[in-house]
């Protein structure tokens, strides 16, 4: 059994009354065996240090301490483990008192400037003193001894009265420090079922109480739920993402590229472009963006609220971000890019007071091509052309093998026309002083300037995935941190510029590319398509109980006229594309052209007939031989129809 999170909540509660100097000193001196009316020589600083992060350390990763003891208004209860062992140490040696004041530093025997330490032979009513500052309240032992002991598994038989006996013992205390300095009864109404539960409480439950510490690195996870209220084309959106695969259907207009661009918000805090505005039509407080992100947030959701008066969302201080990296694929040409490394260091910069803009992370083509800086001259990114041809002189060939790797695997089908995008050797243009990256094609070598529309598009993907993960374990080095292992995409019309043997390839290529950058990287994409092709080619990868398919529906309602709706719809495996253009998700008549669709349309409505007039059936037939192929499966049936009616076909 472990102590559970309700008990930790409520002692909390109770230490909040107690002086740092009872949970922390003072347990510290009894654990050392400080002697009576002698010395021992100890290093109070590394001693302090030591107790605080084996007991209040609550974060691996972070530097930060957590001050759960009596605070004077206005400070934080996270501080740095250095700034808070000199605090502790500055109140042991402080010797200002008042008559009616007395300090812990009169129960100890030390000389200033020396590393000697040990109690004063009537040290037990000198603390006795202190405690009488604060209405005689003896230090709550079962609470104190709750959060020290917060980690540890208990018996099945244990009682809360064990649990003061062992923190007695383990700390020394004996019979006088224990009946003039210690509350030891156990509180009222203490119902064992509640203190202790199954499991040991992880950081994610205890965080929930005590908060996290600053400038801490978000904890893997991905965006598992975005409901948008008041805004768009939508009274209310829902949206609950797949961890892996998220296709995302529906007519144009309906919202796919508007449901992206909440996504990306929803993840960093920032538009990738104009901010979503809500409805005229709404009241003052409906529009909000509802949000939860995996292994992040301090609670279920965070809400946030949209601010009339400053016609923006309302800011939240410490709001959840993406753990890991976010790269979106927006179908105007531009990419975004989010790296909570870097995110970091930019964050941690303004919070020091030092001058530095927030890292830009939305980039135009040409600034992802031609290279980014600011006023200053310092450089965001080097750009695809100058990154291609370094990474492709060193030596070792790092990343650029990574990139090959990539492109390879984005390729379109080694059966079409245009083959493996392989890189070929850098060459010279008339008027650029440039070397300039080039592609094999099988008609001849490219400089991928002047490649297509969708080679290009495909070639920036490549190239921003293999920078954006190299860039984040670069900075993740700097500051000291394991790289992240989850990565987000995003894409809208994946499909766009692509001939459709590569629109076939894409997707599950994408679902692939982890595997040329890190083994235990994870990746969940979302993407917005109208390419049947695209359904298509992920029926042999997709897994219902990872991937998820939406679409965007325009609904009657009698409340609110029309509004759209998005809705979960069961991945069906319809085989072959004519399927998938006729399913639910594109609700095509038929995969023909409307012509055609309208002439079947006019020949079904005659064979329900019991008596077609001759001149019908003639017109029908020769809109038919007109709209339809020779072999169409359609015709077998009509000319046995036209001919019992007297047109012979």
């Amino acid at each position: 059994m472990f102590l559970s999170l309700e008990q930790i909540r409520d002692s909390l509660k109770y230490l909040e009354k107690v002086d740092s100097f009872w949970g922390i000193t003072f347990l510290k001196f009894k654990q050392l065996r400080l002697p009576v009316a002698n010395t021992i020589e100890i290093s109070l600083y590394s001693e302090i240090k030591d107790f605080l992060e084996k007991n209040y350390k609550l974060y691996k990763d972070s530097t930060f301490s957590y001050r759960c003891f009596r605070l004077s208004k206005n400070k934080n209860r996270w501080i740095k483990i250095n700034r808070y062992v000199n605090y502790i140490i500055e109140d042991v040696y402080r010797n200002i008192h008042t008559l009616h004041t007395p300090i812990f530093r009169e129960a100890l025997i030390n000389q200033i400037n020396e590393d000697r330490w040990g109690w004063k032979d009537n040290y037990i009513e000198i603390l006795k003193s202190c405690l009488s500052q604060h209405d005689n309240q003896l230090i709550p032992t079962f609470h104190l001894a709750v959060w020290l002991y917060r980690e540890k598994q208990w018996s099945s038989e244990t009682t809360p009265e064990d649990i003061i006996e062992k923190f007695k013992d383990d700390f020394l205390l004996n019979e006088q420090e224990v009946n003039n300095l210690f509350d030891i009864s156990i509180p009222e109404n203490t119902n064992t079922s509640q203190i202790f539960k199954n499991k040991k409480v992880s950081w994610t439950e205890l965080k929930t109480v005590i908060g996290k510490p600053p400038y801490i690195l978000p904890e893997e996870g991905t965006l598992t739920y975005l409901e948008i209220q008041g805004v768009g084309a939508a009274r209310k959106l829902c949206f609950e993402p797949a961890e892996r695969l998220n296709l995302i259907t529906g007519d144009n207009g309906l919202g796919k590229t508007f449901l992206l661009e909440c996504a990306w918000w929803a993840l960093t805090g920032q538009w990738a472009s104009l901010p979503a505005y809500p409805m005229q039509t709404v009241n003052e407080d409906e529009p909000k963006i509802i949000f939860q992100i995996s292994g992040n947030s301090e609670s279920d959701t965070e809400s946030i609220s949209y601010d009339w008066q400053l016609q923006r969302w309302n800011e939240i201080k410490n709001r959840s971000t993406i753990p890991g990296l976010l790269i979106y694929a927006r179908v105007d040409g531009s990419f975004a890019v989010w790296d909570t490394a870097k995110q970091y260091l930019s964050s941690s910069s303004r919070i020091r007071n030092i001058e530095k803009k927030p890292l830009p992370f939305v980039f135009t083509k040409d600034e992802l091509w031609n290279g980014q800086k600011d006023e200053n001259g310092n450089t965001f990114i080097n750009g695809l052309l100058q990154d291609w041809i370094q990474w492709q002189s060193r030596p070792d060939k790092y990343p650029f093998n990574t990139l090959v790797k990539v492109l390879e695997r984005l390729s379109p089908p080694s059966e079409g026309d245009l083959g493996i995008l392989k890189p070929g050797e850098p060459i010279r243009l008339p008027y650029d002083a440039r070397e300039i990256p080039t592609i094999e094609h099988p008609y001849g070598t490219v400089p991928i300037i002047h490649a297509s529309a969708g080679v290009q598009r495909i070639i920036t993907m490549a190239y921003l995935i293999v920078w954006a993960y190299e860039e984040h374990k670069i900075q993740s080095k700097l500051i000291r941190i394991e790289p992240q292992k989850r990565m987000v995409i995003l894409v809208d019309e994946l499909e766009a510029h692509l001939h459709p043997q590569w629109q076939r390839a894409i997707l599950p290529a994408l679902l692939d590319v982890r595997d040329d950058l890190a083994a235990d990287l994870q990746v969940q994409i979302m993407v917005a398509t109208h390419s049947p092709l695209v359904m298509a080619s992920v029926e042999p990868r997709f897994d219902e109980k990872i991937d998820k398919l939406f679409s965007l529906e325009l609904v009657k309602s009698d409340l609110l006229g029309n509004e759209v709706q998005i809705e979960e719809l069961p991945f069906i495996r319809q085989g072959v594309v004519d399927s998938w253009l006729m399913s639910d998700v594109f609700k095509l008549r038929q995969p023909r052209s409307l012509e055609a669709e309208k002439a079947l349309s006019a020949a079904k409505a005659l064979q329900f007939l019991d008596n077609p007039d001759l001149e019908s059936v003639a017109k029908v037939s020769k809109d038919l031989a007109r709209y339809l192929s020779e072999d169409d499966e359609f015709w077998p049936r009509w000319v046995y129809f036209a001919e019992r009616h007297g047109v012979e076909l």
